[in-house]
């Protein structure tokens, strides 16, 4: 995958704040960055990056290896600022840009970049995600990639709080020989069901997720759920 290339040649960030920010955030760990996909708008005032960071499996356990960056450029006084967030999965990421300005077609992944979806359940999934994921706030997530148990799970919560099965847990396992991976979404009740279920899985239980209706959407409100986000997951 390639190194990212920001377009900053001649940029200077808008303030020292920025500056600064961009530097701890993007920088200092861009020889470990790699592009899944990005998108330039014509006239070169925004970039929307899905990046890698290849530098996260040596650091904290669990923690999401990817991230949304969208770069905002004034062409005229030569300056930059930016926006990012580190997420867990693909889908997530996307709906991150999309919300922000990114044409949902543009932000694709090109053949060949990442795993394929192994079935149309996950294809179906990831679409609903792209579209649809601001519905929900991120709570945690545990990524995994040993290569015995490459897999990825989120906890979200539906921003309406009326929302039936507000807590959803996904389940994203790879299949590191056909380099294909599976998505699967369970809902919850309650936050402790939903983390009942994550601890006995990464315990090694083999417990499915409970299904959920495909079709089921919210809308978003203005509040964030205020919950605590354990970063939970197999012990190392």
């Amino acid at each position: 995958m390639p190194s990212p290339d920001f377009r900053l040649d001649g940029y200077d960030a808008v303030n020292d704040r920025v500056a600064e920010q961009f530097w701890q955030h993007i920088d200092i760990e861009s020889t470990e960055l790699s592009v899944l996909t990005v998108h330039h708008t014509d006239d070169q005032q925004h970039s929307y990056y899905v990046l890698h960071n290849g530098a996260v499996t040596w650091g904290i356990p669990g923690e999401p290896q990817l991230m949304a960056l969208h770069l905002q450029r004034d062409v005229e006084a030569r300056t930059f600022r930016f926006q990012h967030e580190r997420l867990p999965l693909l889908p997530l990421a996307q709906n991150w840009l999309i919300t922000r300005g990114c044409p949902k077609e543009a932000i694709a992944l090109s053949p060949g970049i990442g795993t394929d979806a192994a079935d149309e359940a996950t294809k179906a999934l990831e679409d609903r995600l792209t579209a649809d994921g601001d519905h929900f706030a991120l709570v945690t997530s545990y990524t995994s990639d040993d290569p015995d148990r490459m897999q990825i799970t989120v906890l979200l919560a539906a921003i309406d709080e009326k929302a039936p099965l507000r807590f959803r847990v996904l389940l994203e396992e790879v299949d590191t020989e056909q380099w294909t991976h599976t998505l699967r979404e369970g809902g919850f009740s309650t936050y402790e069901q939903a983390t009942a279920w994550w601890h006995a899985h990464w315990s090694g239980e083999d417990v499915p997720l409970p299904t959920t209706a495909p079709t089921t959407l919210y809308t978003a409100a203005s509040a964030t759920p205020a919950l605590p986000a354990p970063r939970t997951g197999p012990t190392r």
